[in-house]
């Protein structure tokens, strides 16, 4: 992999710390986004990432980061879409303001920053530039709980197809779509305990699986409009 900034957004926590500690500890330059800051961007910084601030759910937040990676860099090596929220339908919100917010953040602000920032990857000097959308096991499935997120991770399905067809061949767009990566510290033990029932693997994914998920991705030279399941199985339950 070339020594070219990969871009990650929802840099904070869990998956994307992850991606981020990796990518770094390689010798590959980081640029990173979080909406909320959290101590655990402190070492990332010590490492040479270069962080932004940015709410995909503010169109204003997610403009000035576009300005200002195209003002830094002159190509990038790939953009991982990892930003995610997830808002049930019993939250205390309006309906409309729900599927607004989960088709802002997976749908909208991904294809803003695609169209973008497409002369950066095209720039690469990589064989292969790359996006990856981190999507979610229930885009081809529903949710009885999560109606409008299922649906938002849908239509980031349909966008790597769409975005596959427009960037070939220079740029590849993939999705990876987890069931299980790994519990919250807050989880209890009767979840935990339904949550790994749901898939023959009986247990989590796990953050160096996920990894090497994107890894398959990023290094393939062929791959390209695909959706990738890592479900543990779950499919067959």
């Amino acid at each position: 992999m070339s020594s070219e900034p990969l871009l990650i957004t929802g840099i904070a926590r869990r998956v994307g710390l992850h991606l981020a500690h990796t990518f770094l500890d390689r010798g590959i330059p980081v640029i990173g986004t979080y909406r909320t800051a959290r101590t655990s961007l402190a070492e990332l910084e010590q490492k040479g990432a270069e962080l932004y601030q940015c709410d995909f759910d503010n169109e204003a937040q997610t403009d000035a980061l576009i300005a200002s990676i195209k003002q830094k860099h002159s190509s990038l090596r790939a953009i991982i879409h990892n930003a995610s929220d997830w808002l049930p339908e019993h939250a205390d919100l309006p309906s409309s303001e729900i599927m607004r917010r989960m088709m802002q953040v997976h749908v909208s602000a991904p294809y803003q920053l695609n169209l973008a920032l497409e002369p950066l990857l095209k720039a690469s000097e990589s064989n292969y530039a790359d996006i990856i959308h981190v999507g979610d096991y229930v885009s081809s499935r529903g949710s009885k709980k999560h109606i409008a997120y299922a649906a938002s991770k849908a239509a980031q399905d349909n966008l790597t197809q769409s975005f596959a067809a427009k960037l070939a061949p220079k740029v590849k767009v993939n999705s990876l779509a987890p069931a299980l990566v790994i519990f919250n510290p807050e989880d209890d033990e009767d979840y935990r305990r339904k949550a790994l029932d749901k898939s023959l693997m009986q247990r989590e994914g796990g953050l160096d699986e996920f990894q090497h998920a994107i890894d398959y991705l990023l290094q393939s030279q062929y791959v390209t409009g695909r959706v990738l399941p890592m479900d543990g199985g779950r499919h067959l339950r």
